[in-house]
């Protein structure tokens, strides 16, 4: 046991992320265990979770803890290393992509809602296998979670709120003096912000981070939707950073069914919600393999596959 331990010790200490597309050699994967009773309308964090909320179809516990251990299986089978939180009893511990996100060999701690810190403590037996000094953690004022923030090769791509009203939205969890810290931590690459669209209210109109209306894909291939983006410029940036021809435009529904936030296992292979069907035909038509998977309780609480894992190693 002790070799073992060791072994993963040696692992770990060389995080390598530098895109969303490369060959995953190790991940942490959410889990829906001991998630607690329903929250209140009060307690939502969302307006897709507060929808189902009010409709009485908030997902059940059993049902997610199924859907997370078939995306474990699919990634078992591409032998990727899986690491899972240490379960905190009556607590959502889905979403790691909110909690912290990897940079080249960087692990950087998200700054979250408060009421979410405890997440951060269940992955502690992974941090402590990182080298300290690879720890890092931006400064307090600046407002940041994993699903705003994507390696990009020599780009960081980053989801935020630039509006004046940036504390009326509890939608809004990435803010500007997050952008300015991850240019200052990363000199060498070039960090750029695009202003999303957000509704305390109505899911459909609502980015909640940027991989909820964009996410890079296959090879230099793209999901997006336009609807997401506030800045008619910053859209048309990302659009001609891939091609158009390279990009498959999502509607409004369905990035409220999170078509964007798949999750991508190699260039060639993505584990995807089974029901996005336009979506999954598109990708297999780009050569690319396409592991379905039933995700769709998950979804409610306006988050998916790219939401729950939290990447640490790619080739």
């Amino acid at each position: 046991m002790k070799l073992f331990l060791y072994l993963v010790k040696i692992l770990l200490v060389k995080l390598n992320i530098k895109n969303e597309t490369s060959r995953l050699k190790a991940v942490v994967l959410g889990t829906a265990e001991s998630n607690g009773p329903e929250p209140s309308l009060e307690e939502a964090y969302d307006p897709k979770s507060a929808e189902f909320i009010k409709m009485g179809s908030y997902p059940k516990e059993k049902d997610m803890v199924a859907e997370m251990e078939a995306v474990a299986k699919v990634l078992e089978k591409y032998n990727v290393q899986v690491f899972r939180p240490k379960i905190i009893k009556d607590y959502n511990q889905i979403f790691t992509r909110d909690i912290a996100f990897v940079i080249d060999d960087k692990f950087i701690k998200s700054n979250i809602l408060p009421d979410r810190e405890q997440e951060i403590e269940a992955i502690s037996h992974v941090i402590e296998q990182i080298d300290p000094s690879k720890v890092l953690q931006l400064p307090e004022e600046a407002h940041i979670e994993g699903g705003d923030v994507m390696p990009f090769g020599d780009y960081i791509l980053v989801g935020t709120y630039r509006g004046a009203d940036y504390k009326d939205y509890i939608t809004a969890r990435t803010n500007v003096q997050a952008v300015e810290a991850l240019q200052e931590l990363f000199p060498n690459k070039k960090v750029v912000s695009f202003n999303l669209r957000k509704s305390n209210t109505e899911p459909r109109d609502n980015a909640l981070h940027l991989d909820c209306c964009f996410q890079p894909v296959g090879k230099g291939k793209a999901i997006i939707h336009r609807n997401g983006f506030l800045e008619e410029e910053e859209y048309n940036w990302l659009v001609n950073l891939f091609g158009k021809e390279n990009v498959f435009e999502i509607t409004r529904d369905e990035m409220y069914y999170m078509n964007s936030n798949i999750f991508s296992i190699a260039e060639d292979v993505v584990i995807s919600e089974k029901n996005f069907k336009r979506l999954n035909a598109w990708l297999r038509e780009q050569g690319i393999t396409v592991e379905e998977v039933p995700y769709a309780e998950i979804s409610k609480q306006e988050g998916l596959l790219r939401c729950s894992t939290l990447p640490l190693i790619r080739e």
